[in-house]
């Protein structure tokens, strides 16, 4: 029998942090509006299904209703954007930059690209939908 996966991540003060179980959807670049304000640049992101997450610490977690379909979580004490989640349930995305390294995922697309900020250029090959890719499964 194998042991479980297990990836770690946590928050740039170490006041919120987590362990990820089992295997991680690959990274999905997001460019809308809410994630380039909230990160300020586009987003890489993956995503487990709820049960999935266990907080090793949460003292600062806090969560934003972003808008009428979403909240996103984030480090009250040192500001770190940490997760995106559907009120409707069935996933939550975390940042990737958010988990020790090494990852063993690889990005995979670019979503929402028509709201791409006009200081860069997506130039890296990876397939690109102009908003949320309508055939990508949650984790």
């Amino acid at each position: 029998m194998t042991e479980a996966t297990v990836t770690t991540g946590a928050c740039l003060c170490g006041r919120v942090s987590f362990e990820l179980s089992g295997r991680l959807r690959p990274v999905v670049y997001c460019h809308c509006e809410q994630c380039r304000k909230t990160s300020g640049h586009f987003v890489a992101a993956t995503a487990v299904e709820p049960e999935r997450l266990r907080f090793v610490s949460d003292q600062d977690l806090a969560w934003y209703r972003s808008s009428d379909i979403a909240e996103r979580g984030f480090c009250r004490s040192c500001g770190s954007s940490l997760f995106w989640r559907p009120l409707r349930g069935g996933h939550i995305s975390v940042m990737a930059g958010a988990l020790a390294q090494p990852t063993g995922i690889k990005a995979v697309e670019h979503i929402y690209v028509a709201d791409a900020a006009d200081y860069y250029a997506i130039t890296d090959g990876l397939p690109q939908h102009s908003q949320d890719n309508p055939e990508a499964t949650d984790p």
